[in-house]
């Protein structure tokens, strides 16, 4: 195959449907989520659905029923869509797919959306997000706007009306998740149209309007209470109007109207929640552009920020946005004060700790964004010891170092968030090399050893001994002793051991042992596993046993995701087996050739459904595409990079980069950007794939490297220090120019630059020192 870039990945899948994108603001508790179709929902305590727990987020209880939508309605024919009276399915109408994207030309994430319209003009919106004051946010909770512009962006030349008219309709929030399937082949989560939902709790109103001039107004909506609900600015010559829906109660439609010229523009102000007529007249006079201005400072990166800068405009955006994106899905909770990750907008507002910590030590970290992790995993340390572990045979361990979620921000309890946080706490500060922040967290650490130290000592259940007991470790809630939860603590407790190691601390070689015994046990568990597994055959007519995902313990109802998501090939990220194992490459080649291939269907696939590597990504859940790190092992660079550009491209919306949990579904995430920027940094800068070695250029994609256009990984930071990288291709002369620069902490015993596989590509020069472009070049 032709070596993949971020433009033949497009072409790979049609376009991901129903996707949403949050717009907010660094740890605020309320986030704004636009929908494809330019629909705006606030919906500021959607964590607290009617089951949930009364200990779940109670600082958020004030908010019930402030939830509100916004939904662009475009004319057909005549008039305007009316809202159904019965539910439906959102992409049954308009295929679930829209024109979005981001602004390019500011520091602020800007959200647009096009409604192109065939009478002759592209009217464009754009959303933001701005928080009184413009600063930090105190007590997360404070006012918080979107301001929504929307603007005549092109007008056709020929055939175009003078005027045009559109809707706002106001209602509750009445897109809903629907959980599934719910229908036969339908894509595991769907967003449903539920018209019952949408009535508000009491009638919308505007003043009187008299503008026989029609000079530019600012109108505002008022609720119930008397309470601004969303502020207009209307231009000259424009039109508005307020009017009930029909058979629908406490459901209005805002008509807007507005000549057809280039520039003319309507601006809408949406507070998160109602606010005093005061309040919101405030933010309005600020205006549109002073706001954006104070956005511009606010969103800023730091000038010791990691910077990668390629060729690809989309691989730049992607890391620019998602980064942002890391703070607004994201709070400070009031009830502790402090900041934390959430692992989605708008359906998982909550924090399952495990997929969560690789936004720290997969994603940010990588990325230099040391301050955004640290303060992100602090709440950690106040939770230490405070829960009980999930599983019954740990009621008589000692469970002072056990890590866990705050109950007020837990959805599920899973023993691997032990492991998770202890690799998040450790790999920070092996990256960061921050000195207070090791010895603040050093205690802490120590303690989360010992708790994995007891419990695969522990041998009062009826698992494998020398292994962490069975408990429950996804969302099913069955106690398995589970791969899921081994790999995840041998993972903590190895990166705590290279940080005590580091530290000189007495008691390295102790948790060393430790780590080594744990290791041994899982293989032999794993090769005995392998001799009674069933097996499949693969094309040349071998048979291989297809690995269990648990040692121990009852099937749970989902075992095809787990056995690819949770199963065996997680072992090579955690450092048990090597990818070159057979156990691993025939494991993982299962998933390629194997027998649920045959049963693939790309167009009805859901994510409970046989799992395989659909251009090297999980067609269950992408985030857990563990083959990605068996192809970098392997030195396999096509498969590698068909999997860093699938997961950028497929996994995540092409258009807001926003990650789905699964392809179609459950948006609002970032579970692949670890992934995608473990993998993209690896391709460059390469720290972990022996001991003291530092490997440079050893999978970098060939579209970095084209010819004047320099690609540049600048403050890289790795386990030795920071590493900078700037790489610029010369035809011509058949050179590739690079610039290296090392602030180490630790400088490794070896540094090797691959050539990279350019054809007549002669000489390579490294500061300036010039090589043959053939073996590895020892620097």
């Amino acid at each position: 195959m032709t070596e993949p870039d971020a433009e033949s990945a497009r072409h790979w899948w049609p376009p991901q449907r129903q996707v949403w994108t949050p717009v907010g603001w660094k740890g605020h508790l309320f986030r704004f989520d636009v929908f494809y179709n330019g629909a705006i929902l606030s919906h500021p305590a959607v964590a607290l659905a009617p089951s949930s727990a009364p200990t779940l987020k109670p600082y958020l209880k004030p908010y019930v029923g402030k939830d509100f939508q916004v939904t662009p309605v475009m004319p057909q024919g005549s008039g305007f869509p009316a809202l159904s009276t019965t539910p439906y399915y959102l992409h049954r109408g308009d295929f679930g797919v829209g024109l979005q994207g981001w602004r390019t030309d500011t520091e602020t994430p800007v959200l647009w959306t096009e409604h192109r319209r065939q009478a002759g003009l592209v009217l464009r919106q754009e959303t933001f997000a701005h928080l009184k004051g413009g600063g930090e946010v105190d007590t997360a909770d404070e006012p918080i706007y979107s301001w929504t512009r929307f603007t005549i962006d092109h007008v056709d030349d020929h055939d175009a009306p003078a005027e045009f008219s559109f809707v706002l309709r106001l209602s509750k929030v009445f897109y809903r998740h629907v959980v599934g399937p719910p229908e036969q082949q339908e894509a595991f989560l769907t967003i449903e149209s539920r018209p019952a939902a949408a009535p508000l709790d009491g009638p919308l109103r505007i003043d009187r309007i008299w503008n026989p001039d029609g000079k530019p107004l600012t109108v505002p909506v008022y609720d119930h209470e008397d309470q601004v609900r969303m502020i207009i600015g209307t231009p000259a010559g424009g039109t508005i109007s307020l009017t009930a829906v029909e058979n629908h109660d406490q459901v209005y439609d805002l008509k807007l109207g507005l000549p057809v010229k280039e520039g003319t523009s309507i601006d809408v102000l949406l507070p998160a929640v109602p606010q005093a007529k005061a309040e919101a007249l405030r933010e309005w006079e600020i205006g549109r552009d002073a706001a954006l201005a104070e956005c511009e400072a606010f969103w800023a990166p730091p000038a010791k920020a990691t910077e990668l800068i390629t060729p690809e405009p989309h691989v730049n955006e992607y890391f620019r946005r998602s980064v942002q994106l890391a703070e607004v899905i994201a709070e400070k909770s009031p009830d502790s004060g402090k900041y934390t990750f959430l692992t989605g907008s708008y359906g998982y507002d909550l924090l399952w700790s495990t997929p969560t910590s690789m936004i720290g030590h997969m994603f940010l970290d990588l990325l230099g964004r040391h301050e955004i992790v640290e303060r992100h995993i602090d709440l950690y340390l106040d939770v230490q010891g405070k829960r009980k572990p999930p599983g019954t045979a740990y009621a008589t361990l000692p469970a002072d170092g056990f890590f866990a979620t705050p109950l007020s921000l837990q959805s599920f309890d899973w023993l691997g968030d032990h492991g998770a946080i202890l690799e998040v706490a450790a790999r920070h500060a092996l990256l960061s090399w921050d000195d207070a922040y090791t010895q603040r967290w050093l205690p802490a650490i120590i303690k989360g050893c010992e708790f994995i130290k007891a419990a695969v000592e522990f041998t009062g259940h009826d698992g494998v001994k020398g292994l962490m007991p069975a408990a429950a470790s996804n969302d099913t809630g069955v106690e398995q002793q589970s791969i899921w939860i081994q790999v995840w603590n041998y993972k903590g407790l190895a990166s705590s051991v290279e940080l005590l190691r580091r530290v000189k601390h007495p008691r390295a070689e102790e948790f060393a042992t430790v780590a080594s015994r744990f290791k041994e046990t899982f293989v032999t568990a794993l090769r005995n596993a392998a001799k009674d597994a069933p097996t499949w055959t693969d094309p040349d007519g071998a048979e291989h046993p297809i690995l269990p995902s648990k040692f121990h313990g009852p099937t749970s109802p989902w075992p095809y995701l787990e056995a690819f998501d949770t199963g065996a090939l997680t072992a090579v990220w955690a450092g048990l087996l090597p990818a070159s194992d057979p156990l691993m490459r025939s494991y993982v080649e299962f998933y390629r050739v194997g027998p649920n291939t045959k049963l693939f269907d790309p167009w009805h696939h859901t994510a409970l459904d046989r799992v395989v590597l659909d251009h090297e990504q999980s067609s269950g859940e992408p985030c857990y595409s563990w083959n990605l790190f068996h192809t970098w092992q392997n030195g396999q660079r096509a498969l590698f990079l068909e999997g860093l550009y699938g997961l950028m491209l497929g996994a995540c919306s092409e258009n807001t980069f926003i990650a789905g949990e699964h392809r179609n579904a459950m948006y609002g995430t970032l579970f692949v950007q670890p992934l995608v920027t473990w993998a993209a940094r690896t391709a460059l800068v390469d720290d972990g794939l022996h001991p003291d070695e530092l490997h440079l250029l050893r999978l970098c994609p060939l579209a970095w490297l084209v010819d004047g256009t320099p690609t540049k990984l600048l403050r890289a930071p790795t386990r030795y220090g920071t590493v900078g990288l700037e790489l610029s291709r010369d035809d011509e002369n058949r050179q590739l120019d690079v610039k290296l620069d090392f602030s180490w902490k630790r400088k490794p015993k070896r540094i090797l630059l691959h050539p990279p596989p350019i054809p007549d590509l002669l000489r390579i020069s490294v500061n300036g020192t010039s090589y043959p472009a053939r073996q590895p070049i020892e620097l």
